[in-house]
C-alpha cells in the first residue's frame, strides 16, 4: 500500500475546489487513456463540499460524464429518497444537473429495494455487482477505481467502518451490512478496507476543528480497527486532503505538506 501523503488548504472551502479540480484532471486522464473512469463517492459535509465545487469548476465540461462509473464507499439503509442516504445528497448536489449514463451509476440498495430491510442480503447484491463489473486483473473483486473518497469521521471513521466494529475487521467479504453503528442511522451498508484498497488513489477528506484528534491518530501509526481511516490506503496512492483546522494537532514530522 501506498504511504499517505498531505495537502493542507487554507479552509474547507478551498480545500473543496482544490479536491474538485484534482479529480477533474483525475477523471479526464482515465479517459484519455482506457476510454472510462471509476470514481468511489462518499458522502458527509465534505464529500457533498467536493460535488457542489465539482458543478460550479470551470473545466467541469472536460470530463465525459457518459464514460464515468460512480460507486459509493457506504451508505445509510434507508428507504429510496430519504434526505439522509448519501446517493439523494449526491444527487442534490451534482449528480442531476451532468449528463450521466444511469446505467453507470451504482447506487447501493436501499431498505424498501429489491432486499427489503436486510441490509446483509443487501451488501452482498452490491458485492455481486462490483464482482461483476471488475475486470479478470482486477483485486479483491471490485473494479480498480480510479480514485476512491473517504470523508474522515471525528472518530476516524471513514465510509461505515467504525472502531471496533465487526465491519471493520473483515478481510475476506468486499461490502458488509453494519449494524449497531454508533452514528445513526445504526444499519448501513460500507465497503470494507480490501474493497477500499484495491483503489488505485484513495483520497481522505477532513476539514474542520472536529477532525483534528481523528487525523492526528490515524497519521500516527495507530491501528486500523481502533482507528479505521489509518487502514484506508490506495494501490498507487494516499491522499489525505485537509484544511488548516483538521491538520492543526498532525506532529511536525508529517509537514510538509505534498505539494498538488
Amino acid at each position: 500500500m501506498s504511504t499517505p501523503q498531505l495537502v493542507v488548504h487554507r479552509d474547507k472551502e478551498l480545500m473543496a475546489e482544490a479536491a474538485a479540480a484534482r479529480l477533474i484532471t483525475r477523471i479526464v486522464d482515465a479517459q484519455s487513456s482506457r476510454g472510462a473512469a471509476s470514481v468511489v463517492l462518499t458522502g458527509g459535509r465534505n464529500g457533498n463540499g467536493l460535488l457542489a465545487a465539482l458543478g460550479t469548476a470551470p473545466a467541469r465540461d472536460a470530463i465525459d460524464w457518459s464514460r464515468l462509473d460512480l460507486w459509493w464507499g457506504d451508505e445509510r439503509f434507508l428507504p429510496e429518497g430519504d434526505p439522509e442516504r448519501n446517493v439523494t445528497q449526491a444527487r442534490a448536489a451534482l449528480l442531476d444537473r451532468v449528463p450521466l449514463d444511469p446505467a453507470r451509476v451504482h447506487a447501493m440498495p436501499a431498505s424498501d429495494g429489491p432486499y427489503g430491510d436486510d441490509a446483509d442480503a443487501a451488501a452482498a447484491g452490491y458485492a455481486a455487482e462490483l464482482a461483476a463489473a471488475a475486470a479478470p486483473e482486477d483485486r479483491a473483486d471490485v473494479p480498480a477505481f480510479d480514485v476512491l473518497m473517504l470523508g474522515v469521521g471525528p472518530d476516524t471513521h471513514v465510509a461505515s467502518l467504525f472502531p471496533e466494529l465487526p465491519a471493520v475487521r473483515e478481510t475476506e467479504r468486499t461490502v458488509v451490512g453494519v449494524h449497531g453503528a454508533p452514528k445513526p442511522p445504526p444499519t448501513r451498508i460500507s465497503l470494507t478496507l480490501p474493497a477500499i484498497r484495491a483503489a488505485k488513489e484513495v483520497w481522505l477528506l477532513a476539514a474542520g476543528e472536529d477532525k483534528a484528534k481523528a487525523a492526528a491518530l490515524a497519521l500516527s501509526g495507530a491501528g486500523e480497527v481502533q482507528a479505521p481511516a489509518a487502514g484506508a490506503r490506495g494501490r498507487s496512492r494516499t491522499l489525505w486532503l485537509m484544511d488548516a483546522a483538521a491538520a492543526s494537532e498532525l506532529p511536525r514530522s508529517l509537514y510538509p505538506p505534498a505539494s498538488a
